[in-house]
């Protein structure tokens, strides 16, 4: 993680931004798993399609979102933010369009898990307690 982090500041940031997105990535692979023995192997690979194209940009993004902290580099902190949000976005667009092009993507698993990887910053407080 110190590769990626300049300031001592955004490493408990970073930590937590990649102990959601584990949350997040089982959460996929569990509910992958269900599918797969529920209904079968397109509509899973669909699932995991849908939930990775959610994870791969977040963790792009808390890359460079948590880089900088503190006062003294606020201005390093919004541009990478916002740096960030736009490679979240980019990328986010890129995946999709390969998935689109390349596989046979089922909807219903595909967009239920790419929203559910989209609504888990909302679930998170439910998981993550402050100790």
């Amino acid at each position: 993680m110190n590769l990626f982090v300049e300031n001592e500041l955004a490493k408990p940031g970073l930590k937590i931004a990649f102990k959601q997105l584990f949350i997040t990535f089982a959460i996929v692979m569990i509910g992958t798993i269900i599918i797969y023995f529920v209904w079968e192997k397109h509509f899973a690979i669909s699932a995991l399609t849908g939930g990775l194209i959610g994870i791969i940009p977040n963790i792009i993004f808390a890359l460079k979102a948590f880089r900088y902290a503190g006062a003294k580099s606020s201005k390093k902190v919004v541009e990478s933010f916002f740096s960030g949000v736009k490679i979240k976005m980019v990328l986010t667009a890129i995946l999709f369009s390969l998935a689109f092009k390349f596989l046979v993507i089922q909807p219903l698993p595909f967009f239920g898990m790419f929203c559910l990887v989209m609504a888990m910053p909302l679930l998170q407080p439910l998981f993550l307690t402050k100790k």
